[in-house]
């Protein structure tokens, strides 16, 4: 027996089992529910034998097992006989105490094979220990998996031998069970991290160092590489704008920093353009385990659209409002998600009777009845709209004064921009009149096809409705004897009606089915008949009361039906396809006779999941997870698969199946059909080994990449036109293989492309394997999260439209040669006409008037000087070179070159705009684009005319701009060339700007004048735009944007008097064949205190490098005779490394190369020079702080 005891308070102090026997055990005098099941077992059914027997290693086992408190089992025996403790006894569950004393193999059957290894090896005197075991047990009925740690070791009897295992079992379960959620937990919160649709970011230290970002994060801030910075080194546009401080106040103070709507100005790039964007955004310190903060977590989202949507909403309710108000006959009401009011129409005022401030705030259930709310009609009603989009409804309603109406009506959820519901629109109307003819309606409808009667036991008469009395065809009553019915039923169907007895005793069916001939014209009808009996107070059968209706029509039916579904089988069995149908579960029921054949399967072998075997095993698990999904979603069904046919091959059919439903929507069964497509499955393989010989055929690179700019396919023409073999590339990212300069617009284009737009024509460069760039064309599509890219080698061919635009350069110059001419020959007559005058004038000992004409000599030689600076610069091969430029003064330097150029009978106008603004361009480009201008103007006139220049300040608005190609809107400035000239038509004017066109004669023009003004323009991001008609004239209007800096101040020479001279004897070598120009130079030297060593040519100039002599500055004609100015300087340099080198020239190829031809203490100065930029450039580069080229 189980003894208690218990102490104060109703503890219980120990229990111990008490047994027959026991003292005579004392291994079994431990305590425990075990001790005592082991003590009354009857042990000498098994083989241990009975307890007396036991050798004491066993006792002392059995003793030691049951003082433990963790779950200890030992197996005896070659049978495994099983002796446990209280604590296994629990971990046993419901087999226990079954398990006492039975053989282990026997007592766990489903681990049987594990039980037999430990056995083995533990009767063999081998020890086993499990980590983690995982095992299958049916511990309370029903299988169940756990995991445990579990030690077997071997027992030894007094002769050493092993003779049982002792086995610890320690079960795992709940801590794997735990360990596995925490990793899946931390799984889901690494993939929420990474997938969430706000900006996050890990900062670590007081620097705040960028540890980590997500995806929302790169796209805030512009896709910059951040990781691994600070914020002050990452993101100087965000600390500019406050943000730093924000960070230090957090990180000093531990207390989060939160922000709604914060205007962040984001700068991916230094200097580059600002894009506002309004975020939400939380700064939440992160503190270690003793409190401290280490860092800030950045959480937050960006608002800028729906900041933008809010305030179209705000302006847009208003215009709502008053066209909801307007529809009055209508009561509409915007309700929350839980039917709280929140707006009320002028409608619903006149329908209902509260005022909206009476109704906000309150529940929308106040206007249904008290059975609807009591039934949760209104909730109801937005569960429905939730799931399909909106419900209807249609019942009482109640007005403010208590007064009721039919009510009929709609609820629609309301969506926000992100398509999360936010509420309902309830719309409602009265119909109680309509509700009323209705009802009518349906009574009369429901009386005329039903009879009501009752049937009294005790008269044997019927009271029947006159609907009845039709039915039957009997003559109208109210009260009748019931044999006048009975003996209209077919004598086949009178035992189911006329059995007295039966249905005295209330025995009779309530519902039955008969057949009439009808009294009134002998039809047959079928009559369905439902009733109860009516008992009286003793419980006696008095009456059967019930209603009857004639069916006949719907039997005709189902009988059509039934020929329906006859005449579908005969079909089916003689289409061509193979025809199948199948229960709403699924169930494969029938298969026509083309199915059997196509297949050999025996009749019936294809039911069910049969024909499953048919279906070739590569396709089984697609047809099968689609045939699923079809019955999921009651959606039709559709699968591609091949079939075995009887001779053993394989064919592709195209399966499809449809649902037959009845009047009310519910699934009644599937209707499919197998149609074989193996010749268009062939023809689609032939296509793609078509597709795929094109693609290792093309000579244009062909690439596929996925958004990230990974490489994941390209075709073999990538090695011919960049090296790189199909090995090297795969894999590899795009940015790795593009010039440094066009990777942000690569990476701005496949932004695009992920967004789904298409790239018509884009280029850029790319690096070969032998590290040369080729510049490429590329088209390109998106399609299921790949880019599929075409690209062709268009180096060559740019090259080729560079020449021939230096070529139409040249060609305009060649126009303007005779103006040139003429007009240096005048400067050159102002030049030598004045020196003459000086030099009589000085002969005849008159200085006085010596200013007048050496101004004027001056002012020829300045001119000449501007004259071909202009002409040089403007046939200089060179690239864009934008700065801010000041366009009025760049057109009014122009003036004396144009007219020039247009000749006497042209009357040339500039206009000049006050205030105009400054623009950024090309400024040799744009001097280059007026010229061909005025150039193409001349030629439109060939019997004279008038050309007007103007300049003037625009504005493109957003309209003006959306109609145009690649037009910004914004401010420009504006250079209007117009002529009076022969005019173009409007096919002229649409072809103007294309390549090679041209409507001069041969030889007269290449085509290319316009072509390159254009593309000027667009390379300015501006516009050109061409205003004509035939006789008329043409307008050539040149946007270029404004530019909101300073633009470049004009220098100011020094004088000469105030220009810097010598200091310390410093000495100048002079190397120069002119000997005038090198008597000036010399000249200016003296006057400024230097030292000047003169040479006439190379070698002189050499032979005093060589000396000994102090040479501070080499000044040198490039074009000497013999040695040039380049060697000289160079082999001066061998003798004295230091030397300073200042080169004269007067070709303009020179300066342009100045760049690639200076080395470190080498300048450049171009002819002609004042001598006071002489004497500044000498003492800058003596300095050594003198630019490269001074020309």
């Amino acid at each position: 027996m189980l003894l208690r005891c218990f102490g104060g308070e109703g503890q219980v102090l120990r229990t111990h089992a008490i047994f027959d026997g026991g003292s005579a055990y004392p291994f079994l005098n431990s305590g425990g529910e075990l001790a005592g099941l082991i003590g009354r077992f009857d042990w000498g059914s098994t083989s241990l034998g009975p307890l007396d027997a036991w050798p004491q290693s066993l006792r002392t086992s059995v003793d030691l097992i049951l003082r433990s408190h963790v779950p200890i089992v030992s197996l005896w025996g070659a049978d495994g006989i099983m002796i446990y403790n209280d604590a296994y006894a629990v971990f046993a569950g419901g087999r226990h105490p079954k398990l006492l004393g039975s053989k282990v193999l026997e007592g766990w059957h489903e681990v049987a094979d594990f039980n037999a290894h430990v056995l083995k090896v533990g009767l063999a005197g081998g020890t086993l220990a499990f980590k983690d075991q995982e095992l299958v047990l049916h511990r309370h009925g029903q299988p169940e998996t756990i995991w445990a740690d579990l030690d077997y070791s071997p027992v030894f009897d007094e002769a050493g031998r092993p003779f049982g295992i002792i086995a610890i079992v320690v079960e795992t379960t709940e801590r794997l069970k735990a360990q596995r959620w925490r990793e899946a937990e931390q799984e889901r919160l690494r993939l929420m991290f990474e997938q969430a649709p706000g900006f996050m970011a890990m900062l670590a230290g007081p620097e705040h160092r960028i540890v980590l970002t997500n995806p929302g994060y790169e796209r805030l801030i512009g896709r910059r590489d951040v990781v691994g910075k600070t914020v002050a080194e990452a993101l100087p546009d965000a600390v500019e704008q406050g943000f730093g401080q924000h960070l230090d106040e957090v990180f000093a103070s531990g207390q989060a920093y939160t922000a709604e709507s914060a205007l962040y100005a984001v700068q991916a790039t230094p200097g580059g353009p600002s894009n506002n964007r309004y975020i939400d955004l939380v700064f939440q310190p992160v503190e270690d385990q003793h409190g401290a903060v280490v860092g800030i977590f950045v959480q937050g989202s960006d608002v800028t659209d729906r900041r933008e949507a809010q305030r179209q909403v705000i302006e847009s309710e208003a215009l709502n409002r008053e066209i909801i108000d307007s529809a009055s006959d209508y009561a509409i009401i915007a309700t929350d998600l839980d039917g709280r009011i929140m707006r009320w129409n002028r409608g619903a005022e006149r329908l209902l009777g509260w005022s909206e401030s009476q109704a906000r705030g309150r529940d929308l259930s106040m206007v249904f009845s008290e059975e609807d709310r009591k039934a949760g009609v209104d909730a109801n009603e937005r569960r429905m709209a939730l799931e399909d989009g909106h419900a209807q409804s249609e019942g009482w309603r109640c007005r403010s004064n208590g007064e009721q109406f039919w009510g009929s009506g709609e609820l629609t959820p309301v969506r926000d921009a992100a398509g999360v519901v936010t509420g309902f629109v309830k719309v409602l109307r009265d119909r109680t009149e309509a509700h009323q003819a209705a009802q009518q309606l349906a009574q009369a409808q429901q009386a005329g096809g039903v009879g009501v009667f009752s049937l009294d036991f005790a008269t044997n008469e019927i009271t029947a409705t006159p609907e009845l009395c039709r039915i039957y065809g009997l003559p109208e009553r109210s009260r009748f004897p019931v044999t006048e019915i009975e003996q209209l039923v077919l004598p086949g169907d009178a035992a189911n009606v006329l059995d007295t007895r039966r249905r005295a005793a209330g025995e009779a069916d309530k519902e039955v089915e008969y057949r009439i001939r009808r009294h009134s014209d002998g039809v047959e009808r079928i009559i369905a008949r439902r009733a109860e009996y009516e008992r009286d107070a003793k419980g006696a059968v008095v009456r059967l009361a019930g209603v009857v209706q004639d069916i006949t029509d719907r039997r005709s039916a189902e009988r059509a039906l039934l020929a329906s579904q006859a005449q579908f089988e005969a079909l089916a069995q003689a289409m061509p396809n193979q025809a199948w149908t199948a229960r709403p579960d699924g169930y494969a029921d029938w298969f026509n006779a083309q199915f059997y054949t196509f297949t050999g399967a025996p009749e019936g072998a294809l039911d069910g999941i049969g024909w499953t075997r048919w279906v070739h095993p590569e396709d089984l698990g697609a047809a099968q997870a689609a045939w699923f999904s079809t019955l999921r979603s009651g959606r039709d069904f559709q699968s591609e698969f091949r079939l075995r046919a009887v001779d053993g091959t394989w064919r592709w059919h195209l399966a499809r199946a449809i649902g037959v439903r009845d009047p009310g929507g519910s699934l009644l069964r599937w209707i499919g059909t197998n149609t074989d497509i193996h010749e268009q499955k062939l023809a689609e393989a032939a296509s793609n080994r078509d597709r795929d010989r094109m693609w290792s055929m093309s000579q244009d690179l062909m690439l596929i990449s996925d958004y990230s700019g990974r490489i994941t396919s390209v075709n073999p023409s990538v090695e011919r036109m960049l090296g790189w073999s199909e090995a090297e590339l795969i894999g590899a990212q795009l940015v790795d293989f593009i010039h440094p300069e066009d990777v942000d617009r690569t990476v701005a284009e496949v932004i695009k492309l992920a967004g789904g737009e298409t790239t018509w024509a884009f280029e850029n460069r790319y690096r070969t394997k032998a590290g040369a760039y080729r510049l490429l064309d590329w088209t390109a599509v998106p399609d299921q999260g790949r880019i599929h890219a075409v690209a062709r080698d268009i180096t060559e061919q740019r090259a080729v439209a560079e020449a021939l635009r230096q070529s139409q350069k040249m060609e305009a110059v060649g126009q303007l040669t005779g103006g040139i001419a003429h007009d240096f020959n005048n400067l050159l007559q102002g030049v030598t006409g004045s020196l003459d005058l000086i030099q009589k004038r000085v002969a005849q000992g008159r200085i006085g008037e010596l200013d007048r004409f050496i101004v004027g000599a001056m002012t020829s030689a300045n001119r000449a000087s501007a004259l071909t600076h202009r002409l040089l610069a403007f046939s200089r091969r060179q690239p864009l070179d934008p700065r801010p430029v000041r366009v009025n003064p760049l057109v009014g330097s122009m003036e004396d070159l144009l007219r020039r150029t247009l000749g006497e009978r042209i009357d040339f106008e500039l206009v000049i705009a006050a205030g105009l603004w400054s623009t950024k361009c090309d400024p040799n480009q744009l001097e280059s684009a007026i010229l061909n201008l005025a150039i193409n103007a001349r030629d439109a006139m060939p019997d004279g005319g008038k050309l007007t220049i103007e300049t003037c300040n625009a504005h493109l608005d957003t309209r003006y701009a959306a109609q145009l190609r690649d037009v910004r809107p914004g401010q420009y400035v504006c250079i209007c060339v117009t002529d009076t000239g022969v005019g173009m038509d409007a096919a002229t004017i649409e072809r103007a700007f294309e390549p090679f066109f041209t409507t001069k004669p041969i030889g007269q023009g290449t085509g290319l004048g316009l072509s390159m003004i254009y593309g000027f323009a667009q390379q300015s991001q501006g516009y050109a735009k061409i205003y004509s008609e035939v006789g008329k004239g043409t307008t050539f209007k040149l946007y270029l944007p404004r530019y909101r800096g300073d633009a470049d101040a004009e220098e100011d020479l020094p004088q000469f008097s105030s220009a810097q001279g010598a200091e310390d004897g410093e000495t100048v070598l002079v190397v120069e064949d002119e000997p005038v120009v090198r008597g000036l130079i010399v000249e200016v030297l003296s006057e400024l205190g230097y030292r000047a060593i003169e040479a006439a040519d190379g070698q002189q100039g050499l032979d005093v490098l060589h000396s000994r002599r102090r040479i501070d500055l080499l000044i040198t004609d490039i074009g000497l005779p013999g040695l040039n100015g380049r060697q000289v300087a160079d082999a001066g340099r061998a003798r004295r490394p230091e030397l300073k080198v200042l080169f004269m020239t007067g070709y303009a190829e020179n300066a342009a190369l100045a760049s690639g031809f200076l080395e470190p203490g080498m300048a450049m100065i171009t002819k002609p020079f004042a001598m006071e930029h002489l004497a500044t450039r000498i003492r800058q580069i003596i300095e050594d702080t003198a630019p490269p080229t001074g020309a």
